[in-house]
């Protein structure tokens, strides 16, 4: 039997202690992971009674926010909110809402002229005109002289393309400064879209927008009257807070917008930050929001895509 070496004798002393303390130290547990999400969730909150009337009394306490199923803490509460308003108002001028039209710019006229002279100092609007391509006519202003002689210069023509067109607004207001709202006048069709519904309905998400789409009904034609189109509308302004009107006549037009203006002035604006929400791949959070112990009905998005970077894996 060979002569053992002093170095082999000092590593084999060496592997012997290295194993029992890797014996003697227990296993740590399976780490809890959670995500944690620093972004501000704003959503902007309409609250009626069983009658469809606005109420606007309610505190902070009054309300219960749950992101995915999970209790958050209310950060921001603002009861009828000074955030200033911009709004983009976006008028289909398709060839298929040509004769519609004139009725529509002049109550569009008066929803502009009210919603300058009588919000908050900071309220803009801007006008959008969309068929098969969306045009920007005028930027966003106070101004409604600039906006009414805008608004005479808008003709009918050529296909729709709806879905472009809330894509490309939401992405112009998503870094705007208060509350975003797309008020969209159409007969609900859409023929010309590179984009499709649910990027339309998440570009929106993404830009804290609320849409009121009021769907004009179309002349009757041979196609008849686009269901299809007004039932998507009506899930877009559902996810996003809002809601849709179907006026048949130029005063239920008139009516519509009157009624979305005292959506504006009514809302609350809260905000939370994420917290205690289990790991999930899902970039999309269901939101609820609701006035506990009470019949009160309320309005606001569904939920929200959460940024890949916005969030991180940790444990303790």
């Amino acid at each position: 039997m060979g002569r053992v070496r002093p170095e082999q004798v000092i590593r084999r002393a060496a592997c012997f202690l290295i194993s029992a303390l890797c014996l003697a130290v227990p296993a740590r547990p399976q780490e809890t992971v959670i995500r944690v999400n620093v972004r501000l969730v704003r959503m902007l909150v309409t609250v009626k009674d069983s009658g469809g009337q606005l109420i606007g009394s309610l505190n902070k306490n009054d309300f219960a926010v749950f992101d995915n199923g999970v209790k958050q803490d209310i950060a921001v509460f603002e009861r009828q909110t000074e955030q200033p308003l911009s709004v983009a108002l976006m008028l289909d001028t398709s060839a298929s809402v040509g004769i519609e039209l004139r009725y529509e710019l002049d109550s569009a006229a008066k929803f502009l002229k009210a919603l300058v002279a009588e919000g908050n100092p900071g309220d803009t609007a801007a006008l959008y005109a969309f068929n098969w391509r969306t045009t920007l006519v005028k930027s966003y202003t106070r101004r409604y002289a600039l906006l009414d002689q805008a608004l005479r210069q808008i003709k009918a023509e050529g296909g729709t393309s709806l879905y472009d067109a809330i894509y490309l607004v939401s992405r112009e207001l998503e870094y705007r400064d208060g509350r975003h709202v797309m008020v969209i006048v159409t007969d609900g069709g859409d023929t010309t879209s590179s984009k499709d519904f649910h990027q339309a309905l998440e570009a929106a998400q993404r830009a804290d927008a609320v849409m009121y789409p009021v769907v004009v009904i179309p002349i009757t034609n041979d196609a008849g009257r686009n269901i299809g189109g007004e039932n998507a509308l009506t899930t877009l302004a559902g996810g996003t807070g809002g809601r849709v009107f179907t006026p048949s006549s130029a005063r239920e037009l008139d009516r519509a917008f009157e009624d979305i203006l005292r959506d504006l002035r009514t809302q609350y604006l809260i905000g939370y930050y994420p917290k205690d929400l289990p790991y999930t791949k899902e970039r999309f959070h269901t939101l609820n929001v609701s006035v506990p112990a009470s019949s009160l009905r309320v309005q606001t998005r569904s939920g929200y895509y959460e940024d890949s970077d916005a969030s991180r894996r940790s444990g303790r």
